[in-house]
């Protein structure tokens, strides 16, 4: 029903996911991030967010992400019915495709990136995933997105897509958490909603905001003006 991709990048410490469905609101349903844990994609017929956000929670008490895995879905006995996939801080990964997960449905990992999917036309929408993210350049945001796009290219989701989603976090960073919940259209749309999010007005108010970094950041006066196109005083 979706294929998604963790990643982390080690030269900025920053991670990332994303993910595609056909059917609604993939990112609520799928994406999970903490800083000082990392990220999860929790999916399949019957997803659990409660494994989204416990896998979390293991991975923050020091767990790597193939433990905090195994840990969250060996009691649960309808796993069968679902897929978990974790990144933690440092670029481990970990996998879990119950055996009930309707096929196409597997797991790729490879350093600091993991991709799952399942109700997928083939597993080559993993692998084109995968390579696309590794043969990209520029932000994690965009090519994140071009993972994505290629994913699609190489058979998607088997009923299509209606939904996408985009998730960036890092300590010197605001969060990006974008989605798009209901479209024809929705890695165009998500596209065009990080274009929105990353320039102009918006991104120079983003860059202003608290961080984990710079906890007690705030704007001064002269970023207020300049955020409403008023001149700062010389």
């Amino acid at each position: 029903m979706t294929f998604s991709i963790l990643v982390h990048d080690a030269e900025t410490g920053r991670i990332g996911g994303a993910a595609a469905t056909g059917s609604l609101c993939v990112g609520g349903w799928v994406l999970r991030g903490r800083i000082g844990a990392g990220l999860s994609a929790s999916q399949g017929t019957a997803p659990s967010t409660l494994w989204g956000e416990a896998v979390l929670s293991e991975m923050e008490r020091g767990l790597g992400a193939g433990a905090a895995v195994e840990a969250v879905t060996g009691p649960d006995t309808g796993k069968a019915h679902r897929q978990l996939a974790a990144l933690d801080m440092t670029g481990g990964t970990g996998a879990f495709t119950g055996a009930s997960s309707v096929p196409a449905c597997a797991a790729r990992t490879a350093p600091g990136i993991v991709v799952s999917g399942n109700m997928l036309t083939s597993e080559a929408v993993l692998d084109a995933a995968l390579a696309a993210y590794q043969s990209a350049t520029g932000p994690m945001a965009e090519r994140l997105l071009q993972a994505l796009r290629a994913g699609e290219a190489a058979g998607s989701d088997s009923r299509g897509l209606l939904s996408a989603a985009l998730l960036c976090l890092g300590p010197d960073m605001a969060p990006l958490s974008l989605r798009i919940d209901h479209s024809e259209s929705p890695l165009v749309d998500l596209a065009a909603l990080h274009d929105r999010a990353t320039t102009g007005l918006y991104a120079a108010w983003a860059d202003l905001v608290p961080t984990k970094e710079a906890p007690f950041r705030a704007p001064t006066e002269a970023d207020f003006q300049r955020l409403d196109g008023t001149p700062a005083p010389e």
